[in-house]
């Protein structure tokens, strides 16, 4: 595969964190949900069939308490979950809604599609809202999947959702919108020099074990789980581009071929 390959997707899959949701200040960035409702609903409308995939569930509860710090307690954790999904979906509906473009919920849990019954179910259910030309909001289902609690319900984090939901949808392509331009060859927050990776056609073990741990080239978390995400990818011959959530509007220049972010593919 090539990024010209990118050009003739049409089914795809976006994953937006909660970096690019959620401000410094804990506040909801409405700026950056407009932008990416009138992007998607803007591809919707010219025949894309689109997936979005989000994380906030939690930095939404917290905005709507005004807590400023995440608990740790588990049981609180489930509960900012509930209370921020509804709120998350609910702005999604609205700012959606000013595109007229309707949306639909969907929230996962690992086991749904661990088994193949379920996971059927859930692919048949995609395929039906994106036949009705409705934008698919799909949330791992935090407030009863925790990981403490059960292995088998969690997905580890919404990195590796929006690669599997990438599988199980058949999309074309996933485009993981983060806090970063993509993938360095070092740290970029560390070292000047830091040079973007155009492409990965292979997730090796060095490139893993770069990725990830305290001191690493990239810190101490992140960018391992994107990594994750583009083995399940690589594994399922699509194809995805890491890129930065602050500049949704290059989406369009993704799927038109040109250079942004760091491709993914085989």
């Amino acid at each position: 595969m090539n990024r010209e390959n990118l050009k003739t997707a049409k089914r795809i899959v976006i994953k937006i964190g909660t970096s690019s949701l959620i401000l410094d200040n804990g506040k909801i960035n409405l700026k950056n949900i407009d932008e990416l409702a009138f992007t998607l609903s803007s591809l919707q409308h010219e025949g894309y069939e689109i997936i979005l995939v989000t994380s906030g569930a939690i930095g939404v509860g917290l905005n709507v308490l005004g807590m400023t710090r995440r608990p740790s307690e588990i049981a609180q954790q489930q509960a900012l979950a509930a209370i921020g999904q509804v709120e998350l979906i609910s702005l999604y509906n609205q700012i959606f809604g000013r595109y007229q473009q309707k949306v639909s919920q969907l929230l996962l849990t690992n086991d749904v599609i661990a088994f193949p019954e379920s996971r059927k179910n859930a692919t048949e259910a995609l395929n039906a809202i994106l036949g009705l030309g409705i934008i698919p909001i799909i949330n791992e289902n935090d407030a009863v999947s925790v990981d403490e609690m059960d292995h088998r319900t969690k997905f580890g984090d919404n990195d590796r959702l929006g690669a599997i939901v990438t599988t199980i949808s058949d999309a074309d392509l996933l485009i993981m919108l983060s806090d970063i331009d993509g993938l360095y060859d070092k740290n970029p927050t560390i070292f000047d020099d830091a040079q973007l990776i155009d492409s990965v056609s292979e997730i090796t073990d060095t490139l893993m074990k770069s990725a990830g741990g305290a001191g690493s080239r990239f810190g101490t978390g992140g960018m391992t789980s994107k990594l994750e995400a583009a083995k399940i990818i690589f594994d399922a011959n699509k194809q995805m581009v890491l890129t930065n959530g602050a500049r949704i509007f290059e989406i369009r220049d993704i799927i038109s071929a040109k250079k942004k972010g760091t491709y993914f593919g085989q």
